[in-house]
């Protein structure tokens, strides 16, 4: 076989984020075919053979990927809206509109939610959407595409609800599934789209989506069906008060004692939020290795409080980063949720010692990667991994004179993305997508929220 060309990088600041946060105030990383071949400090070996293309990164410092463990795409259609609300008014507000989306839509809001976050230094993406109207189309098959296109590592998360506001729950009738068509559905998803591979660019997950909105029936058999299949679980926990309160009245227990009675702890499973997480809450996580995906700026946005993200880190609970759908968090970047994890959490009990610029730097990379279940092969930079990484230009105006490199990127104004790349292909240069259209993305998403908007004023 033909030996994989090289791409070499030199001259560029490093943060690996590897076991030992290993960093190069000026090193090289040679990328051959979709791996890492080698790193280190200075330039890079002059004999190597197949190089295809020489990068001098000056200026730059070359991190990981960013990895997104929680968002729901559909949501930038509806962004704006329900600005001054709680998560309960919030989804009250909203779930009326959300169920009148169609394929045509799903697929435009996953490409706008793709390309801003490619854009802003993202190579591994995730979409729990759990909302599939009768008669809407491919949902799943669309949002995969959108992915594929935009040339981000992709996990779905295939979510489900069948407790509508017949049974208490919040979305409207026609908006939810039944318990059997939901796990044939997630079923056929992860059959058709799932790949175990270690290089996998598709994966799926099983994802019912909260205890509000889902039977314990499906919660209890949606985790024997993904153990079953061999994927992983994810889902909405411990978000806010009202929550907990609702599980208590509901379930007799908070909602982490509920989630284990289900099955649904386990180091399979990762959970959006768990804001409001007891010590008996953050030890049974740390004991069972189950995932957070923590999200500072919906947090904030919906008033939901501020995640014991110290305490959960201290305790051996894997904690990464999430956006979270866009209609609770309109920028719909990752790497602004660096700097607001760091500022969000030093206003909690532990203040400046809460949150390390280097800590945050691991939440959005190898900690992202750890609960998705992919830390083997991505999230830092290390020989042998998968070829995600990404290059901050941070010798302009907005960082030139911070001495650090990882402080600029965390603390700093939003980056300029000058190259990053997935799998060991180039898919953003110069800040601007090379696989999309983003003008044409962004005609299309205005075009979809206004036809949504349209229908939905119509009831």
């Amino acid at each position: 076989m033909a030996a994989a060309q090289r791409i070499v990088i030199e001259n560029c600041a490093i943060a690996t984020v590897d076991a030992d946060d290993t960093e190069y105030a000026r090193g090289h990383v040679v990328i051959a075919g979709n791996r890492i071949e080698s790193l280190g400090a200075g330039e890079a070996p002059k004999d190597l053979e197949n190089v295809a293309r020489r990068i001098d990164a000056s200026g730059h410092l070359a991190t990981p990927g960013l990895v997104n463990t929680h968002h729901h795409f559909y949501q930038w259609i509806t962004r704006g809206l329900a600005t001054d609300h709680n998560l309960f008014d919030w989804l009250v507000a909203l779930y009326p509109t959300w169920a009148r989306i169609d394929e045509p839509m799903v697929y435009a809001a996953a490409q706008g939610s793709l390309a801003m976050m490619a854009r802003g230094g993202v190579t591994t993406a995730m979409d729990h959407h759990y909302v599939y109207p009768h008669g809407a189309g491919d949902l799943s098959g669309a949002i995969i595409r959108a992915a594929r296109e935009t040339g981000v590592r992709f996990t779905l998360a295939r979510g489900s609800m069948d407790r509508s506001e017949k049974d208490g729950g919040l979305p409207p009738d026609f908006a939810v599934e039944t318990l059997e068509d939901a796990l044939a559905a997630t079923e056929a998803t992860v059959r058709e789209h799932h790949d175990a591979s270690s290089d996998a660019m598709t994966q799926v997950a099983v994802a019912p989506c909260s205890p509000f909105s889902v039977s314990t029936e499906l919660l209890r058999q949606g985790a024997e069906l993904a153990r079953r299949l061999g994927v992983r679980l994810h889902t909405h926990g411990s978000e806010t008060v009202e929550e907990e309160k609702f599980c208590h009245e509901l379930f007799g227990m908070g909602p982490t004692d509920y989630f284990e009675s289900t099955g649904w702890l386990g180091e399979d499973v990762w959970m959006a939020h768990c804001v409001h997480m007891t010590d008996s809450d953050i030890a049974a996580f740390a004991r069972t290795r189950t995932g957070v995906a923590h999200c500072p700026s919906s947090n904030a946005r919906l008033a939901a409080g501020i995640a014991r993200v110290p305490d959960m880190l201290k305790a051996g609970v894997p904690v990464g980063l999430g956006v979270d759908g866009t209609a609770s968090n309109e920028s719909g970047e990752l790497h602004t949720e660096l700097r607001n994890a760091l500022l969000i959490n030093r206003l909690g009990p532990h203040r400046e010692a809460a949150l390390t610029a280097r800590q945050a730097l691991r939440l959005g990379t190898h900690g992202g990667a750890q609960v998705l279940g992919r830390a083997a092969d991505t999230g830092s930079l290390e020989p042998g991994k998968l070829a995600d990484l990404v290059l901050w230009r941070l010798d302009t105006l907005a960082h030139a004179s911070i001495a650090d490199p990882v402080a600029a990127l965390v603390l700093g104004a939003a980056a300029p993305v000058t190259a990053s790349f997935v799998n060991g292909r180039q898919i953003v240069e110069d800040g601007r997508l090379l696989t999309v259209d983003e003008d044409a993305v962004a005609r299309s998403t205005r075009a979809e929220a206004q036809r949504l908007a349209r229908i939905a004023a119509q009831g």
